[in-house]
């Protein structure tokens, strides 16, 4: 388990931020500045409703690290009575939680595991199980496509898309996929950004922003949706088998769904996610957050509770 000492992620270098896990580099500017302070209000609410929750709920050992604040997981914990064990011999269930694309399979012991399984959430992995629960091949090869595609880096959390057009020699490390045209009327981009817990949906976040900036991390606009009306039961069931193909118990999931044939596409998993998205208003990230933690705390419960049996 590492440190409680979260600025130890961070090493300051000029005016570039790194991470040390993941080596990501950060440059600091004024969005980043302004996206950290609304951040910092959102945690203080977080603080503050966290207080008023008895906190008497099953107890979890994060393995091998510990989320920081940022992460979507620590407020959904907090405000669903859940209790951060200090030691794994005390705690009633595991949450593998590791901000890689690929991890070793986890070895499971006795009891309840969290994510265990989900050992590879790379572009390609993700288009191979979206493949098979779906039908439809989002991955292309690039040297006989000729329409334009995507290129990516396999690695979470990259955000380095860029459009092209086939053929083209590939390179290690790229993913390549179709483009969905996920655009809206007034020309921006619209993605789903999904939070699952065993692969229900409680909130939706879409996420926009101009079409130059489709690739980007930032967004101009954010809003929060309930699933019912952005999906239709059988796309629902879609993304639950999707999920348990993934052996995804927590994470999100970015959606797109196609302006010219209106079917949905899952283009990316991250088991490790942040959030919400700075873009949304404070009340509506509050709402999100309090609904997650009803729908982990439910899952938690039932799976901790036992079948009774008839005689």
């Amino acid at each position: 388990m590492t440190t409680t000492a979260w600025w130890r992620d961070f090493q300051l270098e000029g005016n570039v931020v790194q991470v040390r896990k993941t080596g990501a580099r950060i440059p600091i500017d004024l969005a980043i500045v302004t996206e950290t302070l609304s951040w910092m209000g959102f945690h203080a609410r977080i603080e503050l409703e966290r207080r008023r929750i008895t906190a008497d709920g099953p107890r979890i050992w994060f393995t091998p690290d510990r989320p920081r604040p940022w992460y979507l997981i620590w407020p959904v914990v907090q405000l669903a009575g859940l209790r951060i064990a200090d030691k794994p011999e005390d705690a009633d269930l595991q949450f593998h939680f590791e901000d890689l694309t690929t991890v070793s399979p986890a070895r499971e012991s006795a009891g309840l595991h969290l994510n265990a399984a989900c050992a590879d959430t790379s572009k390609s992995e993700v288009a191979r199980v979206f493949e098979r629960v779906s039908g439809r091949a989002l991955a292309v090869d690039p040297q006989t496509w000729t329409a334009e595609m995507v290129a990516k880096s396999e690695l979470n959390g990259a955000h380095d898309g860029r459009c092209l057009t086939g053929p083209v020699t590939p390179e290690a490390g790229i993913a390549y996929q179709r483009l969905i045209d996920n655009s809206a009327d007034d020309g921006c981009v619209e993605d789903l950004r999904c939070p699952t817990v065993n692969g229900e949906l409680s909130v939706v976040f879409l996420k926009r922003r101009p079409l130059a900036d489709r690739f980007a991390n930032h967004n101009t606009q954010v809003r929060l949706l309930d699933p019912d009306t952005v999906f239709s039961a059988e796309e629902r069931a879609l993304i639950r088998q999707f999920c348990q193909a993934m052996a995804l118990d927590w994470g999100g999931l970015d959606v797109l769904r196609d302006r010219r044939t209106g079917e949905i596409w899952i283009v990316d998993v991250n088991k490790t996610d942040m959030g919400p998205p700075i873009a949304l208003p404070l009340k509506d990230q509050m709402t999100a957050t309090r609904k997650l933690a009803h729908a982990l705390r439910a899952y938690v419960d039932a799976r901790l509770t036992p079948v009774e049996t008839s005689s």
